[in-house]
């Protein structure tokens, strides 16, 4: 996995990137049947929105990422939250095959990568993750809607104006969210073995501007955050664009492509 999402990209991302409706962790305990008994492995977990949840469901939650900053802010939420079931990890998709160690030979009832697959090594990881996962138990990719900047709104459309003017350059970026990369995740799935599933659960929830300029900042690397001047002229021209309105309406929708293994 790639590092770079440090420092304020990482606040940008605690404050402004959706957490998980409650359909959303009933979805993942049934495709997997978790349990009291369970530890899940939150790969690429960033600031803990799926982690955290989720450790009301397992017996505990392992939060791994490549990026400090971002385990920091996760462990902190956790504790705020009072969520004692939680252990953060510094390491990436490599490191994944390391954990039978940490775990003394236990199995896990599931290993999730929410928003963070096309960062990682897809055939490498689902096969390293077989060995540490129980019967029944499997591998479940989640993405959390589309990104802000690509989706089929007048919202979306006037972001991602803005957005190219700023950086002088077209925006078209997906992060695989899209159908190719929903049958990479798929292909490479069953080609470890896994038995395959798909579900989807579909919400809406408002979306300020401010929400909209955070979360494009938290898919920014940290040496390419623009300057504070910029961020605030980002801001201003996204709401002169949607003719001063502050709340729109986002549809979103998450999608959950399950890789189980035999039970």
């Amino acid at each position: 996995m790639a590092t770079g999402f440090g420092g304020e990209v990482a606040t940008y991302y605690a404050r402004h990137r959706r957490g998980y409706p409650p359909p959303v962790l009933d979805a993942l305990a049934a495709a997997f049947r978790l349990g009291a008994d369970d530890t899940v492995v939150d790969l690429g977990c960033g600031t803990g929105q799926l982690s955290i949840p989720l450790a009301d469901r397992v017996g505990a939650v392992i939060g791994m990422d490549p990026e400090p900053d971002m385990l920091v802010i996760a462990r902190r939420t956790a504790v705020d939250r009072g969520t004692a079931n939680a252990t953060w990890v510094l390491g990436g998709d490599s490191d994944v095959p390391a954990l039978s160690r940490l775990l003394g030979g236990g199995s896990v009832g599931a290993l999730t990568v929410a928003v963070a697959i096309h960062f990682m090594d897809r055939d490498a990881l689902f096969q390293a993750a077989r060995p540490l996962v129980r019967p029944g138990g499997g591998i479940a990719v989640v993405t959390n809607g589309e990104p802000l900047w690509t989706q089929d709104t007048e919202w979306s459309r006037a972001l991602r104006g803005c957005l190219e003017r700023m950086l002088g350059h077209p925006v078209t970026g997906r992060c695989q969210t899209d159908e190719d990369g929903r049958r990479r995740n798929r292909e490479a799935l069953v080609r470890a073995g896994y038995r395959y599933e798909e579900t989807s659960v579909r919400y809406d929830a408002p979306l300020t501007v401010d929400d909209m300029v955070g979360g494009v900042l938290s898919a920014m690397s940290a040496e390419r955050l623009p300057t504070l001047q910029q961020r605030a002229a980002l801001a201003a021209d996204v709401r002169d664009a949607l003719g001063g309105v502050d709340v729109v309406t986002e549809r979103v929708t998450v999608r959950l492509q399950c890789g189980i293994l035999g039970s």
